[in-house]
């Protein structure tokens, strides 16, 4: 084998045919529903045994023995994050939809390792990525391609991407999904909803299977390349030259194997280092596409991950994966837009009466505590009301939001899921929120969506 030679890269030309090896983070990915049963049980064993631990302990130390508190350790929490992790797919996409504004009010010990699994996503190895390749595109997989580099130059949660150039001399970046991944959606659900209902993990009577049954059907979604393939194009074809997304390489993508063209660019972040007015126009750029998706386009990329933006030689904004990508409803874009408006004129009665349209409380819910979620409400958007411009470096909103969040959703009377589409909106504005964080912008938003109202 000509590891050495090779460096990961599968060369051609030069006879290099043999995937080569990776880094030590590769780990293989368990393909087979009962292998990630076994790995999701052994991770609820381990954290009930934990737990058991915990709960003698206090006991010893004389303590009253509180089973949440044993259950809410960081050990646990790292287990479940590691267990995660490794399992890929499903269950890592569903720690981190848990990471962001799930609307679960998850405890802090286990959303703060969850939300590592955003950037943490180990490869599969060369082996396994050989195999994969073979079975999509056939044995002689790499006869097509004049150099493949089996290193990946992203890995996420249900695959991996690789840059490759093709006999006829395309620059491509290939999206490779992880084996059995869309087979293993709806048990690893099954089997993830049962840890979720481990003591302490969340209020004992609240009611997840929305939530679970929100993931499972967006999973689906991801899963599916050749959705991602038409949402690519939509965009590509809604948007112009105002951002750059990739061209789909239809003769390379099949189900499992998504081909696109391979765009230079680098990370969103590297804007931090422009000039304060590139950095705003970029946020103001990029607020208004989110606006245009909520009220125009009906469609709408709902993963928040910095990755999934990037920043070309041009200066032009680069977008990424749309395996997120929701169809919004005319009426729920027009339920939006009406609380849209009573946002902007802090008209309460209307604000409660287009949230409970739209689902954010339940009928039912006292008058006392529907005005506590209406005075979050007004908090989360005052810079939405704001003439000046809001300075984002050095706001902590979300944050706070976040917080507020969580210790409304630890009383008994706010224990209630939103709708699906209201949790996958919520992440994209607080994607938005963070990503203005990170580029220390300051933009004048009133002016961008008064127009909307």
């Amino acid at each position: 084998m000509r590891s050495a030679i090779c460096a990961g890269l599968l060369d051609i030309g030069q006879a290099c045919t043999i995937l080569t090896a990776m880094t030590d983070r590769a780990r293989p990915v368990p393909s087979s529903a009962f292998a990630r049963s076994l790995r999701v049980g052994g991770m609820a064993g381990g954290l009930a045994g934990a737990t058991l631990g915990a709960l003698a302990g206090q006991v010893m130390r004389g303590q009253g023995a509180d089973l949440g508190r044993a259950a809410l350790t960081p050990a646990n929490a790292l287990r479940v994050a590691g267990g995660l992790s490794n399992l890929r797919g499903a269950a890592m996409k569903l720690g981190q939809m848990l990471s962001m504004d799930s609307g679960l009010a998850l405890p802090p010990e286990f959303s703060a390792p969850l939300a590592q699994l955003q950037a943490n996503a180990p490869p599969m190895p060369p082996a396994q990525l050989k195999q994969v390749l073979a079975q999509a595109w056939g044995p002689d997989w790499f006869a097509r391609f004049r150099r493949f580099d089996v290193r990946p130059i992203a890995a996420a949660s249900i695959g991996q991407v690789h840059r490759a150039i093709t006999r006829d001399g395309r620059d491509l970046a290939i999206k490779v999904q992880f084996p059995g991944i869309a087979r293993s959606i709806d048990s690893d659900i099954a089997t993830l909803g049962r840890v979720l209902r481990l003591p302490g993990v969340l209020p004992r009577d609240l009611d997840i299977a929305p939530f679970l049954q929100a993931a499972r059907a967006q999973l689906h979604d991801e899963a599916d390349y050749a959705r991602e393939a038409r949402a690519l194009g939509r965009f590509r074809a809604a948007l112009g030259d105002g951002f750059i997304i990739p061209a789909v390489a239809d003769d390379l993508t099949v189900p499992q194997v998504l081909a696109m063209e391979y765009i230079d660019s680098q990370p969103i972040d590297a804007l931090a280092d422009h000039p304060q007015a590139t950095r705003d126009a970029a946020m103001v750029q990029l607020v208004s596409l989110t606006l245009r998706e909520l009220f125009k386009l009906g469609q709408m990329q709902t993963d928040p991950n910095f990755a999934n933006y990037r920043l070309s030689p041009d200066g032009r904004i680069v977008l990424l994966d749309f395996g997120a990508t929701r169809d919004i409803a005319p009426e729920d874009a027009s339920a939006y837009r009406a609380l849209l408006r009573a946002i902007l004129a802090s008209d309460r009665d209307a604000m409660a009466q287009q949230m409970a349209r739209i689902g954010y409380f339940r009928g039912d819910v006292p008058a006392a505590r529907r005005d506590l979620i209406l005075d979050l409400a007004l908090r989360a958007s005052a810079p939405l009301r704001q003439e000046a411009p809001y300075d984002f470096g050095n706001a902590t909103l979300v944050e706070d939001v976040l917080r507020d969040g969580q210790e409304l959703g630890q009383t008994r009377d706010f224990w209630h899921v939103p709708p699906a589409e209201m949790l996958f909106l919520h992440r994209k504005i607080a994607g938005m929120y963070l990503l203005g964080q990170r580029l220390r912008a300051r933009v004048a938003l009133r002016p961008l969506v008064e127009p909307y109202a």
